[in-house]
C-alpha cells in the first residue's frame, strides 16, 4: 500500500449521478415509507416534497464548495478550512459514524424482505451475505465500484419508473384492473390530511432518514473527472429525480390501497401490489427492494472509506486510513468502516424485531448534524472569500437567508424525535457523541 498516492479521478457523469441516487434511494423509501404513510396519510407526498426542498439546500451549499475546491472527504475538509479545527475533525467523524448507521440499517433490513420468499430465514444470514458481497465489490478499483453502482442503482430506479408508470396506468386508464382505481384513497379513511399538521410533523423524521446519502455528490468531487462540470449537472438533475422517485411513488402506493391497511411486516410497495392481485408484480419489485437495498449500501461504503482517506490527509485519523491499494483504493478504510457495519449482523441475531428502529434513529440524528454543519460551513466559506464570492461558478441561491432557514428546519426535526419514543434516545446521546469526538480531539491535539 502507499500512503500519499492520489485517489483516482475515474468517476464520471453518470457514475457520480448513479452513487448518489443509489445512497439516496434505498431502505428509506422501500421500507421506512410504510412507517411514513402511517403517520401522516395520503399527505406524504407533501411530506417528502418538503423534505426533499430542505435537503437540496444542503446539496446546493455543498455543491458550491465542491466546485470551487474539489476535494476527497469534502464535507470536513471545507468545515476544517473555513470554520475550524474541531468543527472539522467534528464534521468528518460524526459523517463517517452516520454512514456506519445508514450501513447498519441496510444490513438489518434485508432479512425482512428475503422472507417475503423464505419465511424461515434466519435476518442475520441475509444481512452477513449482504455484507461480504458490498465488501469485496469496494475493493475493487474505483472504475469497477463506479461500473457496478451504476447498473445496480439504474435497475433500481428504472423499476421505480417502471411501477410508477403502470400504477399511473392502473388509476386513471384500468389497465390492469376491472376499471379505473380513481383517485378515492386519497379522500377515504380520515381523508387527505388523516393525522393533521403533528402526523405531518412527525413523518419528516423518517423522510430525514429517506433523504440521507443525497449530499454524497460532493463527497465524489475528489474521483471526479471533472468536477466543475459533473458535480452541477449531476446536484441539478438528482433532486428532481429523487423528487418524482419519492413523490411519485408515494402517490401511487395510497392511491391504489389504503394507507391505514399498510403494514411494517415488510416493504410497502411490496404488499401493496400483492394485496391488490399482482403477485408476480410484488416478486419483481422485492428483487427490485432488494437491489435497492445492495445499491445503497454499496454508495454508503464508498463515502465512508473516502470520509477517512480525508481524515487521514488532514492528521485527523491514524496514517494507515489514508493509505491506497496499488488500484487506487483505501483498502484499509473500506475494511475500517466495515468492522463497525459487521456489528449489526450480531444485534439482528439478538433482536432482529428492534434493531431497524435503533439504528434508524441514530443514523438521522447524525444525518442532522451533518446537514446542520454543512450549512452553516457555507455561510463561513463566504465569509472566507469575501468579495471573490461574485466570482463563483456555482452559486448558492439567497445565501445566507435560505441557509438559516435550513438549520431551522432540521434543528425542529430534532425537537420532535426528542418526543417520540421510538427516537428520543437517540437524541439524549447526541451531547455524548461530541463529548467522544471532542475527547478525541483533545488527544489529537496534545500529539501533535
Amino acid at each position: 500500500m502507499e500512503k500519499n498516492k492520489n485517489l483516482q479521478r475515474s468517476l464520471k457523469d453518470r457514475h457520480i449521478q448513479m452513487i448518489a441516487l443509489g445512497c439516496a434511494i434505498g431502505t428509506g423509501l422501500f421500507y421506512g415509507s410504510a412507517s411514513t404513510i402511517q403517520l401522516v396519510g395520503p399527505a406524504v407526498m407533501l411530506s417528502y416534497l418538503i423534505g426533499g426542498v430542505f435537503i437540496y439546500l444542503v446539496v446546493r451549499a455543498l455543491g458550491e464548495m465542491s466546485v470551487h475546491n474539489p476535494v476527497s472527504g469534502s464535507f470536513s475538509a471545507y468545515a476544517y478550512d473555513y470554520w475550524g479545527e474541531f468543527p472539522g475533525f467534528l464534521s468528518g467523524w460524526n459523517y463517517w459514524f452516520n454512514y456506519v448507521a445508514v450501513s447498519m440499517v441496510e444490513v438489518s433490513v434485508v432479512g425482512i424482505y428475503m422472507q417475503y420468499w423464505f419465511p424461515g430465514l434466519p435476518a442475520w444470514i441475509a444481512g452477513l451475505a449482504l455484507f461480504l458481497l458490498v465488501n469485496a465489490i469496494n475493493l475493487m478499483d474505483v472504475r469497477s465500484f463506479g461500473e457496478i453502482e451504476f447498473w445496480g442503482a439504474l435497475i433500481k430506479v428504472t423499476a421505480i419508473l417502471l411501477m410508477i408508470i403502470f400504477g399511473l396506468l392502473m388509476i386513471f386508464v384500468g389497465i390492469g384492473a376491472s376499471a379505473p382505481v380513481g383517485l378515492d384513497n386519497l379522500l377515504n379513511n380520515g381523508g387527505f390530511f388523516p393525522k393533521g399538521i403533528i402526523g405531518m410533523m412527525l413523518s419528516f423524521v423518517v423522510v430525514t432518514f429517506s433523504f440521507g446519502g443525497t449530499e454524497l455528490i460532493g463527497i465524489t468531487a475528489g474521483e471526479a473527472e471533472n468536477p466543475k462540470e459533473t458535480i452541477p449537472k449531476a446536484i441539478n438533475l438528482i433532486i428532481g429525480r429523487i423528487l418524482l422517485f419519492y413523490v411519485g411513488s408515494m402517490f401511487v402506493l395510497v392511491t391504489l390501497y389504503p394507507w391505514d391497511k399498510v403494514g411494517m411486516n415488510g416493504s410497502p410497495f411490496v404488499q401493496i401490489f400483492s394485496a391488490i392481485g399482482f403477485p408476480s408484480a410484488a416478486s419483481v419489485l422485492n428483487i427490485i427492494v432488494l437491489t435497492g437495498v445492495f445499491s445503497a449500501y454499496n454508495s454508503c461504503l464508498y463515502s465512508n472509506a473516502r470520509m477517512l482517506h480525508g481524515l487521514a490527509s488532514q492528521h485527523n485519523a491514524p496514517s494507515f486510513l489514508g493509505k491506497l491499494s496499488k488500484n487506487g483504493v483505501p483498502r484499509a478504510a473500506v475494511l475500517f468502516s466495515s468492522f463497525f457495519v459487521g456489528i449489526v449482523v450480531i444485534i439482528t441475531y439478538a433482536a432482529p424485531k428492534e434493531v431497524f428502529n435503533y439504528v434508524m434513529s441514530i443514523a438521522t440524528t447524525a444525518a442532522l448534524m451533518n446537514w446542520i454543519m454543512i450549512l452553516y460551513t457555507q455561510i463561513k466559506f463566504r465569509q472566507k472569500i469575501g468579495s471573490d464570492a461574485k466570482n463563483l461558478s456555482y452559486k448558492m441561491p439567497w445565501c445566507p437567508i435560505l441557509n438559516y432557514i435550513g438549520i431551522i428546519y432540521f434543528l425542529s426535526i430534532g425537537v420532535t424525535m426528542a418526543i417520540m419514543p421510538d427516537y428520543r434516545s437517540a437524541i439524549y446521546l447526541c451531547p455524548i457523541w461530541i463529548l467522544i469526538i471532542y475527547t478525541g480531539y483533545r488527544l489529537k491535539k496534545t500529539r501533535s
